[in-house]
Formats: C-alpha cells, sequence, structure tokens
C-alpha cells in the first residue's frame, strides 16, 4: 500500500516489479505539514523520522529531501516558521542519512523569497510566472478570504 496525500492506493506486486524490472526509479520529496493546518497534506513533524526509515524498503524511490506548503497568511513571520520547522526536520534528517541531497521544495508565487531566505532549493512560482489562476485561491482553500486569514 502506498500513501498519497492521505489517500491509500493499491499497488500490486505485478505493478511494483513492472516498474523495477525496468530499472526505474522515482526521485520523491516527502511532504511534511508544518503548518498543523487540517486543510493541508503531509506528515506531521513527529512522524517524519519514522516514515523516512522505513523508505528504503521501497528501492524504486529515491527521497531527494521534503516539501512543505506553509500557512497562507500575510503574516511572513508566521510563514517563516514553517520554512525553519521544515530546514530543520532536514537537518535532523540528514544527520541520519534519511533524505539524500537534502532539498527543501518551499515557497510559491507569494512567499518564495522567505522560503530562500530560510533555505528553498526548490520554489514553486506558476502564478508569479503565467499568472493568476482564474479560480479565486478561496475555490482552492475553502474558509479563507483573500488576504489569507481565516473566514471563520
Amino acid at each position: 500500500m502506498v500513501v498519497l496525500h492521505d489517500q491509500n492506493v493499491p499497488v500490486s506486486g505485478q505493478d511494483r516489479a513492472q516498474f523495477l524490472g525496468a530499472g526505474r526509479g522515482l526521485d520523491v520529496y516527502v511532504q511534511v505539514n508544518t503548518s498543523a493546518e487540517d486543510s493541508k497534506y503531509g506528515l506531521p513533524p513527529e512522524e517524519l523520522t519514522g516514515f523516512l526509515r522505513k523508505l528504503p524498503d521501497f528501492t524504486a524511490l529515491r527521497v531527494q529531501g521534503l516539501m512543505t506548503l506553509a500557512v497562507f497568511s500575510p503574516d511572513t513571520e508566521r510563514v517563516r516558521s514553517c520554512f525553519r520547522l521544515l530546514r530543520g526536520l532536514r537537518d535532523r534528517a540528514r544527520d541520519l542519512d534519511l533524505v539524500g541531497p537534502g532539498g527543501l521544495s518551499m515557497g510559491m508565487s507569494g512567499d518564495y523569497e522567505t522560503a530562500v531566505e530560510e533555505g528553498a532549493t526548490v520554489v514553486r512560482v506558476g502564478q508569479a510566472a503565467f499568472g493568476a489562476r482564474p479560480l479565486p485561491d478561496s475555490y482552492f482553500w475553502p474558509g479563507v478570504v483573500a488576504d489569507g486569514s481565516s473566514a471563520s
């Protein structure tokens, strides 16, 4: 069983054998929910080390680093705390040789500068490159208003 975004996806032995038999592997980042928001996917920080210790059993997966989505907020220090937490988790995992090269995928169009200041090696800047989404943020993050605060 493989867990993708909190969804259990059965992977048959035949599928795995075909993937491995073809000599294929997959570079992956492990997502951590550093904001503790129910609307975000990823492992709780306290479960990361145990999860990373199990990944060598999946020989086709090559962990390249960790990723997170920070809290959606105009408060830069709240956002920064998410990135700092991920960097600290990566540093501990790297000391235990659990996280490959130790990349940090964090930061999006609205907060990538803060992410880079905190050590991001990968940022996701689709809106900065391609323009605003055709749907409002509230479509993707129900309960969030335009300034990033909670509607409740």
